[in-house]
């Protein structure tokens, strides 16, 4: 299942589930180039009603359109980039690791200027009740929390301003079997590379990967 970019995301989380989540800072994109992208993921989601597209499509699809999304983020330079200050990286990834081992096993992070790609598997902790409540019932949702909201506020008091720092919208996606794990790390890995910003994965200092899942060397 993947999810596009919505403040909610009502859709299955399940236990030992592992997610690719992707979330960016407030404007870090201009209304002009959103809107572009906004208006062809409504064509494509008038084509998901139709009975010819069928759920490995509209994952495809959605792949793609993330891909489109996640490289406007790359290439555009005029908006938002708290995460390229290293002290302001470093409180988020500072959370990311805090949370490991507790609310998730942390797989593979890359904080890239103005947007992190996160992958991980949900720990037992977040398993889902008898009787489920929101928290447990939807665990991305309530980690997006909580990385967010303390980030947010540590980043802005070292910034010394107030307002929005993370946009509202999110990208999450379920990974499905050990191949596309193995792309989806080599997709976070290569980020800094495919933006230009390092040679190799390696050189980008705010790259982690879990030892036991590194695809590439």
């Amino acid at each position: 299942m993947t999810n596009f970019y919505r403040r909610r995301l009502p859709h299955y989380q399940p236990a030992f589930g592992e997610f690719f989540i992707t979330f960016r800072l407030g404007n870090s994109l201009p209304r002009q180039l959103l809107e572009k992208y906004y208006h062809k993921r409504r064509l494509y989601n008038r084509a998901y009603d139709s009975e010819e597209y069928a759920l490995t499509n509209k994952t495809k699809i959605g792949k793609l359109l993330f891909k489109h999304f996640d490289k406007q983020l790359d290439n555009y330079h005029n908006g938002t980039d708290w995460l390229k200050q290293d002290r302001i990286a470093e409180i988020v990834a500072n959370k990311i690791h805090e949370l490991n081992n507790d609310k998730y096993l942390l797989l593979c992070y890359c904080i890239m200027p103005n947007h992190v790609h996160l992958l991980l598997k949900l720990s037992e902790s977040e398993m889902q009740m008898e009787s489920p409540t929101a928290e447990s019932e939807y665990p991305v949702t309530t980690i997006l929390k909580l990385i967010k909201g303390s980030t947010a506020y540590a980043a802005n008091k070292a910034l010394n301003r107030t307002g929005k720092f993370w946009q509202h919208e999110s990208y999450d996606h379920l990974v499905r079997d050990n191949q596309e794990r193995k792309n989806i790390i080599r997709y976070i890995l290569m980020n800094p590379v495919k933006a230009n910003l390092v040679k190799q994965w390696k050189d980008w200092k705010w790259t982690y990967c879990n030892k036991r899942y590194v695809p590439i060397r």
